[in-house]
């Protein structure tokens, strides 16, 4: 009797194409804010099934539309940024989303073609799950990086969330693919599969909590959130409004506030403008308060620079390193200016920053800087976090809207706080707002879309993980290593 035909092969591939389709999804629905990090493995064990039945070609596409799948639901977010805010029409802001997404997916693309034609079934239950990884690695590193969605993001509340400290977001992501890939073998009655999935899993039971310890008094700090409107705010009206509404939260803070803080641009103006009507507020404070704030600085070249500055007690300052593509700086800009509105949005000629800038210094603790999307690389925030006590992020998420993007956001900020073992503050436009403690735990936070802060005590940490030491090769070399054995010079 003739043996049933796999339903995933190479005569058959449409199965795999909707599987494909449905583990990018589920791989959207493993993050903030829905939270079922569960999925994480069963989109991998989708991915998983059949993949060596299929042509080099076949293997391509599945990886594509796995792309498509996770960033059509994942970064939505990128069609509010364009068309509510990028002064762009709806088919034009559609088509430049649907490009966006289809461009992302190819990174998927690339890796699962590649792995097709280098591999072979030969311990593939590991070699799928270090590409997999590497894969990760690579595209937030190529072409200025986009490290969002990846696998390990999800785990900050998950039983494996204790190997954060040690090796960061693309070890956890290494786990969890490893454990998609066990999966189907477990699903295939190797019953072997079993004993690593529940080592992987129950280990971090036993790995310590704490890496770091208090290195000070806590500092009282104050993080406010002034929900101003995106499409006014650099207008004569909308720089009155932002002046006016921070001066009033400001003047409502308790006595105690050692440290006030205030996000991205908050005031809509360079710093030139602002700095001496900085200076007097800041001097009718209490209890000597330092005042942190986002603002734009223009130097004698007439550059301009996304930028964090303190006054009152503080010394130092901050200038943006890593630049968002199209937001911050235009790539090919002799080519794309003036083409369409959404290319000369308000600041979007930024310079970069010096790569390594000494932390700010106030009230006797060391504070590591990160500007927006800075947070979600995290390699450039364990730089930071070395030399740091705190880690301050100040952020303008009013560009996401009312989507998922801000709590996407916000949990890999409590990833960066996990895996470093520091306080994360948290200051943005319009949410959220939030001090996050050195577990990645949200220790105080404000309500999005309102006009709102919060107050609480921030602990300055000392000491380092594993992770802040070494960063990520470590779990890139054991993904090089759990690929190298399926590799193989055959011809396809």
């Amino acid at each position: 009797m003739p043996s049933a035909k796999p339903l995933i092969s190479a005569s058959r591939p449409w199965p795999g194409y909707l599987a494909a389709l449905v583990a990018g999804g589920f791989s959207t629905l493993s993050f903030a804010p829905f939270h079922l990090w569960w999925l994480g493995p069963l989109a991998v064990a989708l991915m998983f099934v059949g993949q060596h039945r299929l042509t080099v070609a076949q293997a391509t596409l599945r990886g594509w539309l796995f792309g498509v799948g996770l960033f059509a639901s994942g970064t939505s977010w990128v069609y509010v940024s364009i068309h509510d805010y990028g002064y762009t029409g709806v088919p034009l802001a559609v088509f430049l989303t649907v490009l966006f997404v289809a461009t992302l997916a190819l990174f998927h693309a690339f890796i699962f073609g590649l792995y097709r034609r280098f591999t072979t079934p030969r311990l593939a239950f590991l070699s799928f799950a270090g590409a997999w990884v590497l894969g990760e690695a690579f595209r937030s590193w190529a072409f200025t990086g986009f490290p969002w969605l990846l696998l390990g993001s999800a785990h900050v509340d998950s039983p494996l969330a204790a190997w954060a400290p040690i090796g960061g977001v693309y070890l956890l992501s290494l786990i969890t693919a490893l454990s998609g890939t066990l999966l189907v073998e477990f699903c295939r009655r190797r019953w072997w599969a079993a004993a690593p999935i529940a080592a992987l899993w129950l280990v971090p039971l036993a790995l310590p909590t704490q890496w770091t310890s208090q290195a000070a008094d806590p500092v009282r700090m104050a993080l406010l959130q002034g929900n101003l409107p995106q499409l006014a705010k650099w207008s004569a009206g909308g720089q009155r409004e932002a002046v006016n509404t921070y001066t009033r939260m400001t003047r409502e803070l308790p006595d105690d506030v050692d440290m006030v803080v205030w996000p991205e641009t908050a005031l809509p103006m360079f710093e030139s403008q602002a700095r001496p009507y900085l200076e007097r507020l800041q001097a009718t404070l209490p209890n000597e308060s330092a005042l942190l704030t986002g603002i734009v600085q223009r130097d004698e070249a007439d550059r301009y620079y996304n930028a964090i500055i303190g006054v009152g007690a503080t010394r130092g300052e901050y200038r943006k390193n890593h630049l968002v593509p199209f937001g911050e700086f235009l790539p090919l800009d002799f080519l794309l200016r003036g083409i369409i509105n959404f290319f000369n949005l308000p600041m979007s000629d930024f310079a970069a920053g010096a790569d390594s800038q000494p932390p700010m210094l106030s009230h006797g603790i060391a504070i590591g800087s990160a500007i927006c999307y800075e947070i979600v690389y995290p390699d450039l925030v364990a730089e930071r976090a070395r030399d740091a006590n705190v880690l301050l992020t100040v952020s303008n998420d009013t560009w996401f809207g009312r989507s998922i993007g801000p709590l996407q956001h916000l949990q890999m900020a409590r990833l960066r706080a996990l895996e470093n073992g520091r306080y994360v503050v948290r200051a943005t436009s319009n949410g959220v707002t939030a001090i996050i403690d050195d577990q990645g735990r949200l220790h105080e936070r404000a309500p999005q879309f309102a006009t709102a802060g919060v107050v609480g005590d921030v602990i300055p940490m000392t000491g380092l993980t594993p992770f802040t030491r070494t960063g990520s090769w470590p779990a890139w070399a054991l993904a090089l290593l759990l690929l190298l054995p399926g590799l193989t010079r055959r011809k396809v």
